[in-house]
Order: C-alpha cells, then sequence, then structure tokens
C-alpha cells in the first residue's frame, strides 16, 4: 500500500574535478539526510564531476558498472532504507558521455536511469558559446519511476524549460517531478524558482530539485538554492549556495487536491495553430 507522506531531501553540493572527495561528500549528506529522518535523498546534476575541460572530463569518468559514486550511493541506500536519486552523473558512452540520472531503492538496486534530453546548444551575445553536444550524447526517453509514495518524473537541468516535458510525466501518472541542476549563477538568479514554480503549478505537482551551489574548482559559479515545491507553487524548503541537506514533508494527497480544483490536465484540448500572415494593401490602388 502506497504511503501518503514522507519526507524528502534535497542534497546541495559544490562538486569539484576529484571524483572521490565529490563520492565522500555525497555519501556524508545522503547519511546527514537520513539521519535527520528523510525517506527521500536527491543529490544534484553532475554529482561525481564538475569539469570544464573535455579531456580531463573523458579521461576521469567511465562506464556506468565501474563508477564509485553509483557504487557508494547504491551502498548508502541500502544501509539507510532511503530512497535515493543521484541527480546525474557523467558516464563514458563511446565517443561521448551520457549526463545520467539514477533512481536507487531502499534495496540499492536499481529502479530507472534517465539520460538528459535537452543539451544546452548556445551562442551568447558576449561572443560566449556552448556546446553540451559536442560532449554529451542526448537522451530520447522521458522517464517516470515507481516509489513507495508514486510516480517521480525523472529530468535534469535545462530540461525545466521544456514545459511540455513536465506535462507529458504527470499525464502519465508522476506526482513527484525534479530537475536537479547545475544552474550557472546569472541564470538560476533570473529564472531558477519562476521555472520550478510554474512546472509545479501546470502540472499539479511537487518540484523536488537538488543543485550545485559556488564557486567550482573549475572556476564556474553555481546558483545554488536546492527547492522543494508543492503543487499549489508555495515553496517548502530552499537551500542557499553552501553545501547542505534540506528537507520538506511531502504529502502525496495535495497533489490529487489541487488537480482536482484546477484540473489542467484533464482540460487540456487539442489543437491547431493557424498562421496569418500580414497582406500589405495597395492604398494608392484603393484610393
Amino acid at each position: 500500500m502506497t504511503s501518503t507522506r514522507f519526507t524528502a531531501a534535497c542534497v546541495q553540493m559544490r562538486s569539484g574535478r576529484d571524483v572521490l572527495k565529490n563520492r565522500d561528500d555525497a555519501v556524508a549528506l545522503v547519511r546527514e539526510a537520513a539521519s535527520q529522518g528523510a525517506h527521500f535523498a536527491q543529490t544534484p546534476e553532475m554529482t561525481s564531476l564538475v569539469c570544464r575541460d573535455r579531456a580531463e572530463l573523458f579521461d576521469k569518468v567511465g562506464p556506468e558498472a565501474q563508477d564509485p559514486v553509483l557504487a557508494a550511493l547504491r551502498e548508502v541506500a541500502r544501509e539507510k532504507g532511503v530512497v535515493v536519486q543521484i541527480g546525474s552523473i557523467a558516464v563514458k558512452e563511446g565517443d561521448k558521455v551520457a549526463n545520467r540520472a539514477f533512481l536507487i531503492g531502499q534495496d540499492g538496486d536499481i529502479i530507472a536511469s534517465y539520460d538528459k534530453i535537452h543539451l544546452y546548444d548556445v551562442d551568447l551575445p558576449n561572443g560566449e558559446s556552448w556546446r553540451e553536444s559536442a560532449t554529451y550524447t542526448g537522451g530520447a526517453s522521458a522517464v517516470a519511476a515507481e516509489t513507495p509514495w508514486g510516480y517521480l518524473g525523472m529530468t535534469i537541468c535545462y530540461d525545466v524549460r521544456f514545459a511540455a516535458l513536465y506535462k507529458a510525466l504527470a499525464e502519465n501518472g508522476a506526482s513527484f517531478l525534479s530537475a536537479p541542476a547545475a544552474f550557472t549563477k546569472q541564470t538560476g538568479e533570473a529564472h531558477w524558482h519562476v521555472l520550478h514554480r510554474a512546472r509545479a503549478i501546470e502540472t499539479g505537482s511537487f518540484m523536488i530539485s537538488a543543485a550545485q551551489g559556488g564557486l567550482h574548482e573549475d572556476g564556474r559559479e553555481t546558483f545554488g538554492h536546492s527547492v522543494i515545491i508543492d503543487p499549489w507553487g508555495r515553496v517548502l524548503a530552499e537551500g542557499g549556495t553552501e553545501p547542505g541537506v534540506f528537507l520538506a514533508e511531502i504529502d502525496t494527497a495535495l497533489v490529487a487536491d489541487v488537480r482536482g480544483r484546477i484540473p489542467t490536465l484533464k482540460n487540456a484540448r487539442p489543437f491547431k495553430v493557424e498562421v496569418v500572415p500580414f497582406i500589405e494593401t495597395d492604398r494608392a490602388a484603393s484610393a
């Protein structure tokens, strides 16, 4: 029988370039979350390694079966009897890397994995360019995975800007949505809260997103502010920029309550877009 209440924890980190140190930090924080009563603990995107240099990244990551962070957090889940969501780790896939999330059950078994679908490829006005697709391979499938409290929709970071993904997950049974991230400070200050509250409100779902925060070894600065948001858009827990554990009690009955009051998922209708061009009239001919 599915329980209606549980305690969720966002594990905020400041991962660096040492995979084993990052592993130890993640293990310590998940254990701390469990000691504070968490039944579910989520780490941020790139828990295992935050590193800009492509050659260094490839040198330090390996296949999923050999990843030390995945192995250690599976053991912690088993030891503490908690469900652990690894926001993501870098996993070698041929000549590229997958940005892969994992959901681990209380027995330490892997319930599901998800590869980040949307990759950040952009040329900014200041001349700065980002090409995630040059290093990472994008996923092709959305994932809603069953937990003891309902279904969890698994997404990662940049995915949060694509509302259709969250609508699809909610329509397929997800009551909890997640976008663990390594948002930059600049974009986080502008968009982090509004995007998370919007995804929660649009779908009548909880949003649970752990984040990287602060100045990292590779020079990047991430926004932090791990958040847990309820289906009404209220912030239940939030971090700052320092590593730590941020907890909130989740009442799953609120999902049905909010979706009953504002049934956007039920009321959505198919539609087509009609594009009407502007036609300039010949004023001289009509005079």
